[in-house]
C-alpha cells in the first residue's frame, strides 16, 4: 500500500495545490472487498487555484486524473473535498 504522503505529493505537483490534507481511513474498512485487494481508503481535502470556477464534478475529475494510475491497485476509494483558495 502506498503512503498518504505519496498521494499528497502527487496532488501538490499535478494541481499546484496550496494545501493537501489526507487521512488514511483504511482501518475503518477492514473486511471490505476493496481492503482485501490491498487498496486503501482515503479522505482528501485539497485547496488549489486549479479548482477556481469549476463545479464539484470537474474538481473531482482533476483529483482522480492526478492519481489515476494509483486507482488501479493502491487506492480503492477517495472521499474528496476540493476548494479554490477564495472559498476558505
Amino acid at each position: 500500500m502506498i503512503s498518504k504522503e505519496t498521494i499528497a505529493e502527487r496532488l501538490r505537483i499535478t494541481l499546484s495545490a496550496e494545501s493537501v490534507e489526507i487521512e488514511d481511513q483504511s482501518h475503518l474498512h477492514a473486511g471490505h472487498a476493496g481492503a482485501a485487494s490491498g487498496g486503501g481508503h482515503y479522505d482528501v481535502v485539497v485547496v488549489a487555484s486549479a479548482f477556481e470556477g469549476l463545479n464539484t464534478l470537474a474538481r473531482h475529475r482533476l483529483v482522480y486524473d492526478a492519481v489515476s494510475d494509483l486507482m488501479k491497485k493502491e487506492i480503492h476509494a477517495l472521499s474528496i473535498q476540493a476548494f479554490s483558495p477564495n472559498e476558505l
